[in-house]
């Protein structure tokens, strides 16, 4: 008598098909359920290692120069990682620095918050959620493109 098939566990097809969407898209993880199966595929990414977003204008770039350093445009980038005041990103989501589009932003370089101030918004899973400045100060750098993904301890705003 022959065995029945051994059944596959696990879908590999599925797995190369969704590592390819991580990929594409440049999530961290995706996860599906199907037919009561779910499948979970991640990536292990620092925050050192992935990739910081183009900047929209000059001031949001990253730099290594310490902001006391003066250029004709202005005071140069800090080093983002290193800075006592960086605000990062508590989950991975879309960033908007506004609260609709053409809205007047919630802070801009130079802008005074205290703790509590709305910085802007990381739309996760079609909720909106306020990131609020974790200490007053004033906004010196603001290191997101509105309206791009962000990944979870991603660099958002410095505040000195």
């Amino acid at each position: 008598m022959a065995k029945p098939p051994k059944s596959t566990l696990v879908d590999r097809d599925l797995i190369r098909e969704l590592s390819e969407l991580l990929d594409e898209t440049g999530l961290s993880e995706i996860e599906i359920e199907q037919d009561g199966k779910r499948i979970r595929v991640a990536r292990n990414l620092t925050v050192a290692a992935a990739p910081a977003p183009a900047p929209a204008i000059p001031v949001a770039s990253l730099g290594g120069e310490p902001l006391a350093q003066m250029s004709d445009a202005g005071p140069l980038p800090v080093d983002a990682a290193k800075h006592p005041g960086l605000v990062t990103s508590p989950m991975v989501g879309t960033a908007y620095g506004a609260p609709e589009p053409g809205a007047k932003p919630f802070v801009e370089v130079g802008s005074k918050v205290k703790v509590g101030d709305t910085l802007l918004i990381v739309e996760a899973m079609k909720t909106m959620n306020q990131i609020p400045a974790p200490r007053a100060g004033t906004v010196t750098q603001i290191l997101f493109e509105d309206g791009q993904p962000v990944e979870f301890g991603e660099p958002l705003v410095i505040i000195e």
